[in-house]
């Protein structure tokens, strides 16, 4: 056989050889590449499912945390708005009570009358002393003030009784009214007539007043005084301008002369004394109550500041969850540009391998 002939059978059998190689080796190339192809299409199936488990996680997460939050701020607002209906509710309840003082005060000063309901009463003046007084006493002071025909503990009975608060107690007033002497007096014809008449006249005062501080000064019942309630000016006038004598008596038995002017001047301070004793009573019941308004107050003030912090921390809880929520999100789409990048870097095909160049083998040593 010849050698060229023999050269080419050999160069057609490498170039088998080489064409079966290159198929096998393309064949494994492809393999590997579906390989490649389905492991890099798991791992993003998987990647895929753990980013949505995680989104799903930190969603459900975000809401749980968002539902504690808004739990905590609705029950702490609920329990506030309780505490500030409740305390609005007692400072109702006080200043009802503060103006029903007031009213009552106010009731006080409307039982008072004028001085011109006295003034009119002309018809009494010439009348029984007792009637004078009555008028008096019941037209200035309220009827919880006095008692008429009132019982003494020694079994005597006063034309009216002050009722007082100690000190200085109860003062007993008793009308007397020596008209047949005092009119003798003003019927005397010459001075022996006068003298006699005004000597009965300061005896029957004098009397009068013996018997006032026997009778109506009771010690640890009434007041160390008593009053002796002359219906007529004139009268008083009379003892004051000319019965000195008689008037001193009466200092010393510590028994007051008055007529129906200084009694209604006296019965006045009595009102107005009463007066400041009830106001200094209801006084104290609105300062009391004041007291408890301001402790009310406090406590609502104390109760909003403790609300204003519950709603700084629900604020700071909220921005929290914010900049979490932005970090989750920001973390995602880093998450989901890298994916995108893989799958790029997968579909696109990389460069084919260059076919290796068969050689030819010289057999000039073999020849």
């Amino acid at each position: 056989m010849e050698p060229g002939l023999i050269i080419v059978i050999l160069a057609v059998a490498v170039l088998a050889v080489l064409v079966v190689v290159l198929l096998l080796r393309g064949e494994q190339v492809m393999g590997r590449l579906r390989h490649l192809a389905e492991a890099d299409h798991a791992t993003g199936d998987r990647l895929n499912a753990r980013l949505v488990e995680q989104d799903l996680a930190l969603r459900k997460l975000l809401a749980d945390r968002l539902d504690e939050v808004s739990k905590r701020v609705s029950d702490g607002i609920i329990k506030s708005t309780d505490r500030t209906t409740q305390s609005m509710t007692q400072i109702q309840k006080r200043l009802a009570v503060i103006d029903q003082a007031q009213k009552n005060i106010s009731e006080l000063s409307t039982q008072m009358v004028g001085l011109q309901d006295i003034l009119a009463n002309k018809q009494a003046r010439g009348a029984f002393g007792e009637i004078q007084l009555n008028d008096l006493v019941s037209n200035v002071l309220p009827p919880s003030a006095y008692k008429f025909q009132a019982t003494l503990s020694n079994g005597r009975r006063a034309d009216c009784l002050l009722e007082l608060p100690n000190p200085p107690g109860s003062i007993v007033i008793d009308a007397k009214f020596p008209l047949e002497s005092y009119n003798a007096l003003q019927g005397a014809k010459d001075e022996a007539a006068k003298t006699a008449a005004g000597r009965a006249f300061a005896a029957d005062v004098i009397k009068h007043i013996n018997d006032i501080a026997e009778r109506y000064i009771v010690p640890g019942e009434t007041a160390e005084q008593a009053l002796m309630f002359l219906p007529s000016e004139a009268v008083f006038a009379e003892l004051h301008a000319n019965f000195r004598n008689v008037i001193e008596r009466s200092y010393k038995k510590r028994v007051w002369i008055v007529s129906p002017s200084t009694c209604m001047a006296m019965l006045h301070t009595v009102r107005a004394v009463l007066k400041d004793v009830r106001m200094r009573e209801q006084a104290h019941v609105i300062q009391k109550e004041v007291a408890i308004l301001g402790q009310d107050v406090g406590r609502l003030d104390s109760r909003v500041e403790n609300l204003r912090k519950h709603f700084n921390l629900a604020e700071k809880d909220i921005g929290d969850i914010q900049t979490s929520s932005r970090k989750i999100t920001s973390r995602v789409d880093r998450i989901e540009q890298i994916e995108m990048q893989d799958e790029d870097s997968a579909d696109a095909p990389g460069p084919p391998e260059a076919p290796a160049k068969p050689r030819l083998v010289h057999g000039g040593d073999d020849a």
